[in-house]
């Protein structure tokens, strides 16, 4: 019941979008701007940078509060499933009538919050894209990926000083990263019709 209960409170906190909400305040509307998504790298494109920081480090703030609650009152266990719900309430916020952004930044601090190691491997994969290919859904889909092959070698106990140990990690790491890499799909569409038309 209290996971429960957590993974309800996740999912509202997740649902509150910081990017509509600073867009609002500065008489913009991200949902006719830029690609229209409420996220991170929208209100950046839109707002200007300063902003799209600050909206990024408040969708991290979503997944890692109630992840590192749910550790310490929890557990790991209570931590994945509650870390889930704030990605989930990003993605789909009933605030926004079910719409929402593509939860990448709420992702990584989900993971942040209880598997501190993960998250550095795939900020570092993250910026590594970026700078090779100045292309951030690509570099949030290689994030996503990675997220996979930890979460199945930490299955296999074999991401070692990592953390992560156990089949559950592996559900967590598929979990969030099929919901980062489904949200992206239009984002890979556009991309592989762009190499058929070269």
């Amino acid at each position: 019941m209290a996971v429960a209960l957590g993974a309800v409170a996740a999912f509202l906190l997740g649902s509150v979008n910081p990017a509509t909400i600073v867009a609002r305040v500065l008489g913009r509307d991200l949902a006719t701007a830029g690609s229209g998504n409420p996220g991170a790298t929208n209100a950046g494109r839109v707002l200007g940078a300063r902003w799209g920081v600050l909206v990024g480090l408040l969708d991290v703030a979503k997944g890692f509060v109630p992840s590192v609650l749910a550790l310490h009152l929890g557990g790991h266990g209570a931590s994945y499933v509650v870390g889930v719900a704030a990605v989930l309430g990003h993605v789909w916020s009933p605030f926004l009538r079910g719409h929402g952004g593509k939860g990448v930044a709420t992702a990584l601090g989900a993971v942040l919050g209880v598997l501190p190691w993960f998250a550095l491997v795939m900020v570092v994969v993250f910026v590594a894209v970026v700078a090779l290919g100045r292309w951030v859904a690509g570099a949030s889909v290689a994030a996503a990926g990675t997220l996979v092959v930890l979460g199945v070698l930490a299955g296999l106990g074999r991401t070692g000083p990592l953390g992560g140990v156990g089949w559950s990690t592996t559900a967590y790491g598929v979990v969030l990263s099929g919901v980062v890499l489904a949200r992206h799909r239009p984002n890979l569409q556009g991309w592989s019709r762009a190499r058929r038309s070269r």
